[in-house]
């Protein structure tokens, strides 16, 4: 059967038939660990929690979903080659060797727990963005190792070292408007 063959009443059908499939095209969920990110030729206009939505298909918007619950981690000075039994590490002395306010090396290995808390600002505003925490996780332990003294660093002071290298790294990356939470710093 060829189109020129179709009677108009059924060219409106086909018709009606494919713009209907079209636009249904333009349902879509959002887990309850995502939140919707709605593209309209590729600039963020609107972000959507949990549920059952509707956007216009293709090629006017597009969804991205990221999972906003799910807890990352960076190493710094250390890396997990193997989760175990036994966990088997390897260590990354470039990153883990620092300097004390007293001017004495110490080797700290750091992980930082984060997640995504503005999905818009996370998927946008930062390139290479567990690059990113992770250099910024290095430099916010360095400067604050870097006002310690190597005894309080190795006993008294590990809390508070967390403590403070866990608000200037939440510092940094909100400056950069990363869309990160920092969980922990341990």
């Amino acid at each position: 059967l060829r189109l020129q063959q179709l009677s108009p009443q059924h060219l409106c059908i086909v018709v009606g038939v494919l713009v209907a499939v079209w636009l249904a095209s333009g349902a879509y969920t959002v887990g309850p660990d995502q939140r919707g990110i709605i593209l309209r030729f590729g600039k963020h206009v609107a972000t959507t929690d949990p549920g059952f939505h509707w956007h216009w298909p293709y090629p006017f918007e597009a969804v991205l979903r990221p999972k906003v619950t799910e807890v990352q981690r960076v190493e710094i000075g250390f890396r997990s080659i193997d989760p175990g039994p036994p966990a088997r590490y390897a260590d990354v002395a470039s990153e883990s060797l620092m300097l004390t306010g007293d001017e004495n090396i110490i080797d700290i290995d750091l992980v930082v727990q984060y997640r995504i808390a503005d999905p818009a600002k996370y998927l946008f505003k930062v390139r290479h963005l567990a690059d990113t925490v992770k250099s910024a996780s290095e430099a916010a332990l360095r400067e604050v190792i870097g006002r310690r003294h190597i005894d309080e660093a190795l006993t008294v002071g590990k809390l508070e070292i967390q403590e403070e290298t866990k608000a200037l790294l939440q510092t940094i990356l909100n400056n950069y408007e990363a869309g990160l939470q920092i969980i922990a710093v341990q």
